[in-house]
């Protein structure tokens, strides 16, 4: 209890510090993910992503975050393990921020997309392993996230297949692609403003206090995405006017993607927004507990509430990742994949956050990062084989499968390391 008392400032600086570089990894790695496909199908440009994710990640993690985070999150540590030596659940905190922020620090700098979600957790598996034994984790948790791998990749690439089919289907087989745009690109619009509502209601919003049950959930989304449907054939029909002025021609491609690139505005927006609120828990979660130890003097089984000024910190954090070096994953997933257009990118962004809404409503633990890289390779198949850089995906797979062992040796060695600083 000593340490706790004579240490309790220092721990909470190094938690602020080492909680900012740990979400800076979110901004540069995870932030670039969700913003991949709008750049790659060239929707939006690298600096009007940047500009979108530095107004709506902050937002949301700094309006949606401020959940109630418990001091061991995701129930990989039995707290009352620690009751004894609670300076031991700091030093994992810290040990855990620093393995996770190096490993997302390591993986942006190569251009490899992986999971935060996944570097906290192994990192904290790991300290857990070397300070209170293997019996100490929760293995049924760890063994489901590790299960994620395949179920949310599989899943977001089935609906983005299915999803991207349908357009081809429907819009550009069509004797009339333009006429038939016409008649379905407004249910796709629709389908973009109730999935994306969907994922910031359940994923996000539910953070603030507003205790909304998931039909509620449904019924706001489907407002919400009739009222984007109507923007959007609103501004289809402005796309309509101008072309035929220039043109006699009853329908060009580019117009069509060009609707398909006003639907990515949204779906980025949105999706910013969403992740913002959702994955800036990675960075505090850890930090709330190291708050929350030190200032009851020991007490590892409460709950902490977040200060107003951890989700500005986080948001800031998130913000600089993506600024200073989320560009290198945005090449890789919106470029390195598969070529995308308008279409295909929407096709990806719509099938990733179906499978977020998917996973809330089903208590799935899915990672964003593979989720997306999932989608774009859906899409990438619906176009054959030959449309899909193998290479590149390889190194992708393998990335996913070195993250959560990576954060797990990278905590041992911090958590020896404060250990022996502070003990």
């Amino acid at each position: 209890m000593s340490i706790i008392a004579q240490y309790g400032d220092v721990f909470i600086i190094l938690a602020c510090i080492f909680g900012f570089f740990m979400a800076w990894g979110v901004g540069a790695n995870d932030v670039a993910n969700a913003m991949g496909t709008s750049v790659g199908s060239k929707a939006i440009t690298i600096r009007q992503a940047i500009l979108i994710a530095v107004v709506f990640e902050f937002l949301g993690a700094w309006l949606a975050g401020g959940q109630v985070t418990d001091t061991i999150r995701k129930g990989i540590i039995d707290p009352a393990l620690l009751s004894d030596d609670p300076q031991l659940l700091i030093y994992g905190m810290l040990a855990s921020l620093l393995a996770a922020g190096v490993w997302l620090f390591i993986a942006s700098m190569r251009g490899w997309p992986v999971s935060t979600t996944h570097s906290i957790v192994g990192a904290i598996v790991g300290f857990a392993v070397a300070g209170l034994g293997v019996d100490s984790v929760g293995w049924p948790k760890v063994g489901q996230i590790a299960a994620s791998w395949v179920v949310s990749p599989l899943l977001a690439g089935s609906i983005a297949f299915v999803l991207f089919k349908s357009v081809q289907f429907l819009i550009f087989e069509n004797r009339d692609p333009f006429a038939a745009a016409k008649r379905y690109v407004p249910g796709y619009i629709f389908l973009v403003g109730f999935v994306v509502a969907m994922v910031t209601l359940v994923k996000g919003l539910s953070h603030v206090g507003l205790e909304m049950s998931f039909g509620d959930s449904l019924l706001i989304a489907i407002g919400i995405g009739l009222v984007v449907m109507v923007i959007g054939i609103l501004m289809e029909n402005r796309v309509d006017r101008a072309k035929r002025q220039r043109s006699n021609s009853s329908f060009d491609f580019n117009s069509v993607e060009r609707v398909f690139g006003v639907l990515m505005m949204f779906t980025a927006c949105a999706m910013a927004f969403a992740h913002g609120s959702n994955d800036v828990a990675n960075a505090v979660g850890p930090l709330a507990a190291v708050i929350s130890v030190v200032d009851s003097q020991g007490d590892v089984g409460g709950a902490a509430a977040l200060p107003w000024w951890v989700l500005i910190l986080g948001g800031g954090g998130i913000v600089v990742g993506l600024v200073t070096y989320g560009h290198k994953v945005i090449a890789t997933v919106g470029t390195g994949i598969t070529e995308l257009t308008p279409s295909r990118g929407f096709a990806a962004t719509l099938a990733a956050a179906t499978t977020v809404v998917l996973a809330s409503g089903t208590g799935l633990p899915v990672s964003t990062t593979q989720t997306l890289v999932g989608a774009v390779l859906g899409v990438g198949l619906a176009r054959g084989m030959a449309a899909l850089n193998l290479r590149v995906l390889g190194t992708i797979a393998l990335s996913w499968v070195i993250t959560l062992p990576a954060g797990a040796l990278l905590s041992i060695m911090f958590f020896f390391m404060f250990k022996g600083m502070f003990g």
